[in-house]
């Protein structure tokens, strides 16, 4: 084979994949898309599949805003999405270090714990985790929407696996200089983790943002309720305004979108860095 063969070979093959790359990027943006052209439509061409330009306006979203209280319901999401996400990547950072780094009795048998814990479906935890925040008095507080998320066992396993990855002479060297476990952690490790923090930053704050199930457990009084808690509140038990409903689903994706756009750098090198063995 030539090497003009081999170059309309490789341009074949390209031209293949980003036809393939579209197609799914088309396919997987098409919901999205639609869910906004919605939200735009009146509540007479909702379930219409035809896009009607000329009624089509913001209105739905200025009804939510002024029949909901959308702002208490973001601020909640707000609150809780960033005292779990910070709280989680502070105490799974300070978990996954000693499991990487320190030499304690049961260390490996903590680990395989950590790892068989992954395997367990979240619903299994919920009566036990609400039986006990009940006792607490924690139900309706935030403080019962964000401590049960404050760890993470894939958070501390992929904090481990990166910590793995920084060369000890590091650590060695503070520690002739005197400095402590801790300060190493601190000043000289967690900084040196900032893609796998950013990685488990999204991770974290997306999982929580659109989280449904424990919000509408804890939450019982509309003035706790989250965005998605308060979206179910939309649905009516004789109809569905849908148009209403896709505006909240697009109110309710913008932050997680700006997020995962903002770092998505981060991301991606956060979870392709630290896939080493022990």
């Amino acid at each position: 084979m030539n090497k003009r063969e081999s170059a309309i070979r490789k341009n074949f093959i390209r031209v293949c994949f980003y036809i393939l790359i579209g197609t799914y990027a088309l396919i997987a943006l098409f919901p999205f898309v639609w869910a906004f052209i919605t939200s735009l439509k009146p509540t007479a061409e909702a379930n219409n599949f035809s896009i009607p330009l000329d009624k089509m306006s913001f209105d739905n979203y200025l009804y939510i805003m002024k029949k909901f209280p959308y702002l208490r319901w973001f601020a909640n999401s707000l609150a809780v999405c960033l005292g779990v996400t910070i709280g989680s990547i502070f105490i799974n950072s300070l978990a996954g270090y000693a499991l990487a780094r320190m030499n304690f009795k049961g260390r490996k048998v903590m680990f395989w714990l950590v790892l068989a814990m992954m395997m367990v479906p979240v619903q299994v935890l919920l009566v036990p985790q609400y039986v006990i925040l009940a006792k607490l008095g924690w139900i309706n507080t935030y403080q019962g929407l964000i401590v049960p998320y404050l760890f993470s066992c894939f958070g501390t396993f992929m904090m481990r696996q990166f910590f793995l990855s920084i060369p000890r002479s590091l650590e060695e060297a503070a520690m002739i200089d005197g400095a402590g476990r801790f300060t190493i952690f601190w000043k000289i490790i967690f900084p040196l983790a900032k893609p796998a923090v950013a990685a488990q930053f999204i991770l974290t704050f997306v999982g929580m943002w659109n989280e449904f199930l424990w919000p509408s457990l804890i939450a019982k009084r509309q003035e706790m309720y989250t965005l998605t808690v308060g979206l179910n509140s939309f649905y009516n038990q004789y109809a569905q305004y849908w148009d209403q409903i896709q505006a909240g689903v697009m109110l309710l994706s913008i932050p997680a979108v700006a997020i995962f756009i903002i770092f998505q750098k981060q991301f991606v090198e956060g979870m392709t860095m630290g896939a080493v063995k022990e």
